[in-house]
């Protein structure tokens, strides 16, 4: 009878301990298995061309929105295709002046902008550094729509609390036989969860491709330079 018992506990605790190591074998497994998440984003551009210094007399202010999906690699990569409509461009202030005669203040300002609308397609590689903050590299690859050139000359006289503005713009449609219809761009970016669904993202955008279809001999590439912050939201 004690051979009976003696031998029933050692089947048991054989049991228990064969349970406890399938236990434990299967958490890293479960842990590095992440689903498919399909999300939307959306934010603001901050866009210049490359022969124009960085200042912010040179940016052009933009937005960007579209849909991600987030492909996960393993526990710490991740594969994330987006399509996104992008405007792109560049802001010049060619003049700018205030001065003051007796009580009378005037101030003048010209400017030159450029807007060039992209369906863009950023293929990012996200590394994970902790649960909720990652870096990313990856190419982006664009196509033009259309765009628009518009020039815009303001006047603004005070005089005794009193101001009185003159104000002229002009747009043109660009022309797209001037316009390399694909671009080729690399970005370089970061972001944070917030929550399990709500995030947010940083990301810098540099062209590799001159947009211009045909580049005038002696001449430096004519690229996109863009900064991107935006919100992201995975189902």
């Amino acid at each position: 009878m004690k051979k009976l018992f003696l031998g029933l506990a050692v089947a048991a605790g054989m049991m228990t301990f064969a349970q406890e190591t399938k236990t434990v074998s299967t958490d890293p497994i479960k842990k590095e298995k992440q689903p498919i998440r399909f999300g939307i984003k959306a934010g603001g551009n901050s866009s210049y061309f490359s022969e124009q210094k960085l200042s912010l007399d040179n940016q052009k202010i933009g937005f960007h929105a579209g849909v991600l999906v987030n492909i996960p690699l393993s526990q710490k990569f991740s594969l994330q295709p987006e399509v996104l409509y992008n405007q792109l461009g560049a802001r010049s202030v060619i003049s700018s002046t205030d001065v003051t005669t007796g009580a009378t203040n005037v101030k003048t300002k010209s400017e030159y902008k450029s807007t060039m609308n992209y369906i863009s397609v950023p293929l990012m590689v996200q590394m994970r550094a902790t649960e909720k903050f990652y870096v990313e590299a990856g190419p982006e690859f664009s196509y033009f729509i259309n765009g628009k050139n518009s020039g815009d000359s303001s006047i603004a006289t005070t005089t005794g609390g009193v101001t009185t503005t003159q104000s002229v713009s002009n747009s043109e449609d660009i022309n797209k036989d001037n316009i390399n219809k694909f671009n080729l761009g690399l970005g370089l970016g970061l972001g944070y969860d917030i929550t399990q669904n709500i995030g947010i993202n940083a990301r810098y955008i540099n062209s590799l491709t001159d947009m211009r279809n045909q580049k005038p001999e002696g001449t430096e590439p004519l690229n996109h330079r863009a900064f991107q912050l935006g919100l992201n939201y995975k189902f």
